[in-house]
Formats: C-alpha cells, sequence, structure tokens
C-alpha cells in the first residue's frame, strides 16, 4: 500500500466535494462505544417493533470491527436532499396522499451507492487500500458514526442534525483498511429546544433523543405489516408514506441549501396525488407507478392499507363509493382498513 500523501484526509474530502457530497468526515471503528448499551436498551423495550433485523447481528452495529476486523478507518459521507419548499403544506390537503420527502426520487439506495463505489474505486486506484461500501441496508450505525466523525449530532428526534445542512441528507461509509488521521466529533447544538417533540402527532417520543418507532409513523406506514393499530389511525392524516414533521420544524433547516441531485426529485409529480387514483392501484399498476421509488420496496397491499387510513381520516364521503370494493380486497389488512375508512365517513356523515 502506498503512503499516498501526508495529508490524505484533505484529498479525501477534496475528492468527496467533487463527486457530489455535501460533507465527508473520517472516524475511528472504536469511536462510538456507547453505540451498544443504547441499541440494546432500544432492543430490550422493544422500540423496535416488527424491525427484527436490528436485532440480527446487533453486535456488528455497534463495532464496525466485528462486521470487517481490517477495517482501520471510516469515511462517512453526506448527501443533501433538502426540500424547496415546505413540506408539511400537502398536509393541509386531505383528499391528496402525502409522501415524505426522501421518496420524492430515485431510491437514495442506488443513487448514493453508485458515487460513493466510485469514490471508494479512486481511493483504492490510488492508495491500494482495501475498502467496503455501506449504504443503511448493512447492519452500520451510520448516525453515531458521523456524529463521531464531527458531521453533525443526533437530535432530540434521534436523526442527525448539521450545523451546515440542517437534518435533511442521508449517510453513506466507506470502510477502509488505510489509517486517517480522525475529525473532531460534534456536539449537541439543540439547546433548550424541542419543537421536534412537541410536534410528533403520535407522541413517539419517549423523552428527547429516545423514539419509540411503534408509535413513530414512519415506521407504522414503512415498516409496520398488518393492520395498524386503531389508536394511530387518524394521527396519520394523509400520511401515506414516511412522516416529516420533526425533520421539517428543526431550526438548523434555515442553513439548509438546495439539493443539486436532481435524481432525488425526478418523481416530485407522485407527491399529493388524488387518494381514489391511489386506493385503485393493483399491483403490476402500483410497481409501475414507483419503479425505482423508494415507496415501491412496502408493496401494493401496504401501501393501499394507507392510503385508505388517509381516506378515513378525509371527511369526504365521495370515497365511500371506492371503499365499497376495497371492503372486497385479497388482502386482509386492505379489507379491515375499508371497513374503519367507510365508518369513519359515514360517522362524519351522520
Amino acid at each position: 500500500m502506498s503512503d499516498f500523501s501526508k495529508d490524505i484526509e484533505k484529498q479525501i474530502k477534496l475528492k468527496g466535494e467533487e463527486f457530489g457530497f455535501s460533507d465527508v468526515g473520517v472516524v475511528l471503528p472504536n469511536s462510538i462505544p456507547e453505540a451498544a448499551g443504547r441499541l440494546k436498551n432500544f432492543l430490550v423495550n422493544g422500540y423496535h417493533g416488527q424491525m427484527e433485523w436490528l436485532e440480527r447481528r446487533s453486535s456488528w452495529r455497534s463495532n464496525p470491527e466485528s462486521l470487517w476486523p481490517e477495517v482501520k478507518s471510516i469515511i462517512v459521507v453526506a448527501e443533501n436532499y433538502a426540500p424547496t419548499d415546505d413540506p408539511l403544506r400537502g398536509l393541509n390537503r386531505t383528499d391528496l396522499g402525502n409522501i415524505s420527502v426522501y421518496a420524492h426520487g430515485r431510491d437514495y439506495h442506488d443513487v448514493l451507492k453508485k458515487r460513493l463505489k466510485r469514490m471508494g474505486r479512486w481511493l483504492v486506484s490510488k492508495t491500494g487500500a482495501k475498502i467496503k461500501v455501506f449504504v443503511d441496508t448493512a447492519p452500520v450505525m451510520e448516525k453515531p458514526l458521523a456524529q463521531a466523525a464531527g458531521m453533525g449530532w443526533q437530535g432530540k428526534h434521534s436523526n442527525l442534525v448539521s450545523r451546515k445542512l440542517g437534518n435533511w441528507f442521508f449517510l453513506g461509509v466507506i470502510f477502509t483498511n488505510l489509517k486517517i488521521k480522525p475529525d473532531v466529533p460534534e456536539r449537541d447544538h439543540c439547546g433548550q429546544c424541542k419543537k421536534c417533540i412537541d410536534i410528533c402527532p403520535t407522541a413517539a417520543f419517549v423523552s428527547p433523543y429516545k423514539l419509540d418507532a411503534r408509535k413513530c409513523i414512519s415506521y407504522l406506514t414503512i415498516e409496520h405489516k398488518g393492520p395498524i393499530d386503531v389508536s394511530f389511525r387518524k394521527k396519520i392524516g394523509n400520511r401515506i408514506y414516511g412522516c416529516d414533521d420533526c425533520l421539517a420544524v428543526c431550526p438548523w433547516n434555515k442553513f439548509a441549501k438546495k439539493s443539486s441531485e436532481l435524481q432525488y426529485f425526478s418523481k416530485k409529480e407522485l407527491n399529493l396525488q388524488p387518494l381514489e387514483v391511489l386506493a385503485s392501484l393493483n399491483d403490476s399498476e402500483f410497481r409501475a407507478m414507483f419503479a425505482k421509488s423508494p415507496v415501491k420496496r412496502i408493496g401494493r397491499d401496504r401501501f393501499v392499507r394507507n392510503v385508505v387510513y388517509a381516506i378515513g381520516n378525509s371527511r369526504n364521503t365521495k370515497f365511500l363509493k371506492i371503499l365499497k370494493t376495497l371492503v372486497e380486497d385479497t388482502n386482509f389488512s386492505v379489507r379491515d382498513a375499508a371497513k374503519w375508512a367507510a365508518l369513519n365517513l359515514k360517522k362524519k356523515d351522520e
């Protein structure tokens, strides 16, 4: 392996900027010792709900060296996807389906990983180092690593907040056996603010910095399989995929800049579509509409279930006609949602 340069960390950051990343940091693999205890507490309390994958290989998540014993440094990158308009505005359009900002374009796993691999190939060509590239799907705790790399801090909503990016950004990591000087960890700058806690529709935060995912609308509409508990259905409103409330109110977003990656907005027209159109989708129509979108991964049945909850919250009896069809749907969750929605609308009409 060549020495490459005495200021390799500077060259990595400059190259990261060339590749289009919004920020780049470097951290040692043993820099998040507290992560194991936090994850264990989260799992013991059952806050992960149906996300069994968080339990599997949990030791790998809190200890990068367990995932890859050869790792000596971890490069963390941030990719900005800040919206250009207020993401909460669509919540008032109760006849339309509101989709989380991060899903307004191509699946970030594909977009970010492609760019991250290019950076990895550059690093290998220059240094001969070994690398492993990860974007979200591997057992890696990106947020604690990013904080240790000085890129931001985990806010009271548990998401990463940056003083120069706000909190609208994706994270990716490159593990390498190359020794690189680490950055200085970032400290917490939330202060007394708790806007993210106060706005949560379902009171999903047990306390600041501690989320019970089982109550989180993002979890409920994306990860949760089967019918959603009746106590949460009205609180979902017209959110049919994810929730941006706690992200949108963060004061640090005043420093967020418009994303330059157009692929993250390439399917923006799919947001705020008429609920009756979305509720009528069959499997092939759903797959065609959401091709290459993060939304596609939850499947037609779970998606239509969410849409039907939104219909039940619309207070518009025009939807009773389509609900008559959906109460006979082949999927139990959709049928159950349709019956609940029809009851809600009929109560409004009385």
